[in-house]
């Protein structure tokens, strides 16, 4: 086993990476063509996702296949082997095997525990079967992986530590509030009729939105899951019981229309362009509320907030605090409290980092000081001295409460509550569906890819997680000796093949010397001559099966093919007839 993977995921790239390496439907394809003649690859298949790209191969050289693999991934997906490569991971053997199953228990997801990955492995298992570039290895590998996520979701409790990427989305939507209520009598616009949004779909409906209207670019397709939701979830029959949920499908161009209607909208298509513009959304809100949308200042983060005018004053002192004020002479700052010398220059003996670390008495020494001292030098530095007598109250009452003032620290800047949205919007497209502008439209609640990575982030792991990395080991181990074991029986088979022509060859030989054996006599002594070379066999075959499936059993095959001196193209012919049979097996 020469197993290779080289991708990048929402772990190694930045969420913009990931957006301009992201593969079309047939750039999948051609790559994995490209991939199984290149010369390194016998066999590829690839797992793209909206947060993944990881393309497998059987390989004879790692370097080389590396170097190929690499190359193939740059120039299918875009983006310069030169930019891609600081992001791209490396996994080989066992460590690969490690890795795709790690993914397939969801412990490698953005949502730790998620278990659509499954479907999307089986999706890709599929899609290489239908090309023929799967063979024995990545058949046994993925079939595998999907039989170790299934056994960890089974038999841990790793569904509590996650869930699908689109309730997580909904959650950060509904802000901390139960997505259920949240979601009750909202009007839903789905964009797109993939698994994903399919998903987002019955989501919506399970939790009791009022309506849901499917959009896509293919009509018929918007059609059959509108209708299929109808079946599920409408008049009563949801799997809640109270679910009454109608559902319509409706053209691509009846979006704009539809966006003056919807509460929330789930877009995740698989168009390389912008479904969603941001003058698009302004355009559904102001059609809804009859009011303008105006677009709001940038914040630091990307994110925005309106900022209201006692807000903005509020933030305006922060400004001023953060600014650096100028040195000062500390050398001849005559009955000041502080140690001078512990002063880093930069900073004034006026200034909260000055004061960080006092204790309670000495900082009411300051503050007197500073109320009979240096008023001119903080106008100068744009402070007033009413400014100044609220931050050392603050820093009085925070001593009165810790103590002391613990560390220095700029203070927070003041952010202003955002008003409630208008128009909730999930985007879990990659490359994104919707403008990445709206996050500054003022009403609209935008959450997308890059948000959810954000808040992935710092989101619990559940307790079972140890339990189901204990799981991936035990299974990579079993994998690693069934293919060991796998790899001998080649030379097993051959074996055997040869020991059946000599017992032929000599029964033949036989005949010659005595012409006048019965049949009855021919065919007793023809199978004692093959229980003999069974018997004879077994023993060592079943032994070097054991001891191939070891670590570091490989050695064992060339072994035995130099002992009993085996043709190598027999055994490659045997080697080739299995691989042929795995490629020509159809999607399971």
């Amino acid at each position: 086993m020469s197993l290779l993977v080289v991708g990048l995921s929402h772990r190694s790239a930045p969420v913009s990476v990931l957006e301009r390496a992201a593969l079309s439907a047939d750039a999948q394809i051609k790559l994995l063509q490209d991939t199984v003649a290149a010369e390194p690859a016998t066999e590829a298949a690839l797992l793209a996702t909206c947060n993944r790209i990881e393309l497998y191969a059987d390989v004879d050289k790692f370097h080389a296949g590396v170097a190929e693999l690499s190359t193939l991934l740059a120039q299918h997906s875009g983006v310069g082997l030169d930019e891609l490569t600081p992001y791209l991971y490396v996994h080989y053997e066992d460590r690969a095997v490690h890795h795709l199953f790690s993914v397939a228990c969801g412990l490698d997801s953005m949502v730790v525990g998620e278990g659509q990955i499954l479907g999307q492995i089986k999706d890709s298992l599929a899609k290489a079967q239908v090309l023929h570039s799967a063979g024995r290895l990545l058949n046994d590998l993925f079939q595998q992986a999907l039989r170790v996520g299934k056994r960890a979701h089974s038999e841990t409790g790793i569904d509590r530590a996650g869930q699908s990427l689109v309730t997580f989305g909904l959650e950060q939507l509904a802000a901390g509030a139960d997505v259920t209520a949240w979601a009750r009598g909202r009007k839903a616009l789905v964009i797109g009729a993939g698994s994903m949004s399919s998903l987002a779909a019955a989501t919506l409906a399970r939790a009791g939105v009022a309506e849901i209207v499917v959009a896509n670019r293919t009509y018929d397709r918007a059609e059959r899951l509108a209708a299929l939701l109808g079946e599920q979830y409408g008049q009563g029959l949801g799997e809640t019981g109270g679910t009454d949920v109608p559902a319509r499908a409706v053209p691509m161009e009846s979006v704009p229309v539809e966006l003056t209607r919807a509460d929330v909208v789930v877009s995740c298509t698989g168009a390389t362009g912008l479904v969603l513009t941001a003058e698009e959304i302004a355009a559904g809100v102001e059609g809804r509320t009859g009011q303008p949308v105006a677009f709001e200042e940038a914040g630091d983060s990307g994110r925005t907030a309106a900022k209201a005018p006692a807000a903005r004053s509020a933030a305006d002192a922060a400004d001023v605090r953060q600014t650096p004020l100028p040195p000062t002479s500390v050398g001849t700052d005559e009955d000041c409290p502080l140690d001078l010398g512990s002063v880093q220059g930069g900073f004034s003996v006026m200034g909260e980092a000055a004061v960080a670390g006092m204790d309670a008495a000495t900082l009411e020494q300051h503050a007197a000081w500073a109320a009979g001292g240096a008023v001119d030098r903080r106008e100068a530095a744009r402070r007033s001295p009413e400014a100044d007598a609220e931050l050392i109250t603050a820093l009085a009452a925070t001593v009165a409460t810790v103590g002391r003032i613990p560390e220095r620290r700029k203070p927070e800047p003041v952010e202003a509550s955002r008003p409630a949205p208008v128009l909730a919007l999930l985007d879990l497209a990659m490359p994104r569906d919707i403008d990445a502008a709206v996050h500054r439209l003022a009403g609209v609640r935008l959450v997308d890819i890059e948000s959810l990575a954000d808040a992935s982030a710092d989101a619990p792991m559940a307790a079972d997680v140890d339990q189901v990395r204990r799981i991936v080991s035990d299974e990579v181990a079993a994998f690693g000796a069934a293919q060991r074991a796998a790899h001998i029986t080649p030379t097993v088979v051959a074996l055997r093949t040869m020991a059946a022509d000599v017992v032929a060859n000599e029964i033949a030989r036989l005949e010659g010397r005595l012409p006048g054996l019965d049949d009855k006599h021919r065919g007793e002594i023809t199978q004692t001559v093959k229980r003999v070379v069974d018997k004879l066999l077994h023993a060592p075959t079943v032994r070097v099966k054991q001891l191939a499936a070891e670590p570091g059993g490989a050695g064992y095959a060339d072994a035995l093919r130099t002992l009993f001196d085996l043709d190598q193209e027999t055994v490659a012919s045997v080697s080739r007839a299995e691989d042929s049979t795995e490629k020509d097996r159809g999607p399971r």
